[in-house]
C-alpha cells in the first residue's frame, strides 16, 4: 500500500494528517466500513500489515520512542511458535505498532481451521502501545479483519493509560467488520487492565450493547 494510495482514501495531501483524519473516521461507523471497502479494492491480502513501510516512512518516532518495527519473517515465526491449546485463545502483544506480529497470529490463527470451522470468537488480542501516531492504524488493523480485542493506549510499563478500546465482531462472522467501543475509566476497568492512572478524559463512545455470549467464554477463560 503506497503513499499516494493511502494519503488518496483518507482525502488527505500531506502523510502528517494521517492519524487524525483515520481516528475521526474510525469513529463514525458509515464512513469507516465505506473506508474500509476502499482499502479492499487495492489490496485484499490480509496476512500482513499493509501500513508497515508507510508509518516507517512518514510517523516512526525512532529518536523520542525507539520505533522500528519487527519484519514480517519474525512476525510469522512468532505465530508459529505461540500456538495455544486446540488452536484457541488470547494473545497478548505490547508495544504493539500498528499491528504487524498481532495480524501475522490472527492469520496464522485462521490457517488453523478450515474456513468452515473458523469463528473469531476462538481468538482475543489484547494489544498495548504508546505511540499517539500508531493508534490509528492499530485499531483499523484489528477492525479490518473482524478480530475481537483489546487496545491499551498507554505506557505498558508505568501502567499509565489514556483510553482502552474494545474491538468486537458482533456476529461471529469471519466476513464482517468490528465495532469500536471505547471503556469507561472506571475503577473495575483500571484493576483489569492494571491501569494506574488515567493520563486523559474518558471518551465517550460505545457501538456494541453488550458482549455476546459467543465472546464471553475466551475473554473470562481464555489462555
Amino acid at each position: 500500500m503506497d503513499l499516494k494510495t493511502v494519503n488518496s482514501i483518507l482525502g488527505i495531501t500531506e502523510s502528517y494528517q494521517a492519524p487524525e483524519k483515520l481516528m475521526k473516521t474510525l469513529f463514525d461507523k458509515e464512513k469507516r466500513e465505506a473506508m474500509f471497502k476502499k482499502f479492499l479494492e487495492h489490496e485484499h491480502k490480509m496476512d500482513f500489515d499493509w501500513f508497515h513501510e508507510y508509518f516507517q516512512e512518514e510517523h516512526a518516532e525512532k529518536k523520542s520512542k525507539k520505533q522500528d518495527f519487527t519484519p514480517q519473517s519474525i512476525s510469522h515465526l512468532l505465530a508459529r511458535l505461540t500456538v495455544g491449546e486446540n488452536g484457541c485463545g488470547r494473545t497478548l502483544d505490547v508495544a504493539a505498532g500498528t499491528g504487524g506480529i498481532t495480524i501475522a497470529k490472527w492469520h496464522h490463527d485462521r490457517l488453523q481451521q478450515s474456513p468452515w470451522e473458523y469463528k473469531p470468537s476462538n481468538y482475543f488480542y489484547q494489544c498495548e502501545e504508546l505511540s499517539d501516531r500508531a493508534i490509528p492504524f492499530l485499531l483499523f488493523n484489528l477492525m479490518i479483519r473482524g478480530m475481537n480485542a483489546t487496545v491499551v493506549h498507554g505506557d505498558s510499563l508505568l501502567r499509565e493509560a489514556k483510553q482502552i478500546y474494545f474491538i468486537q465482531n458482533e456476529n461471529d462472522d469471519f466476513m464482517a467488520f468490528s465495532s469500536l467501543n471505547v471503556m469507561p475509566h472506571s475503577e473495575v476497568a483500571a484493576k483489569e487492565f492494571g491501569v494506574k492512572e488515567w493520563l486523559e478524559d474518558a471518551i465517550e463512545h460505545t457501538e456494541s450493547e453488550g458482549m455476546p455470549e459467543h465472546l464471553k467464554g475466551v475473554v473470562n477463560n481464555g489462555k
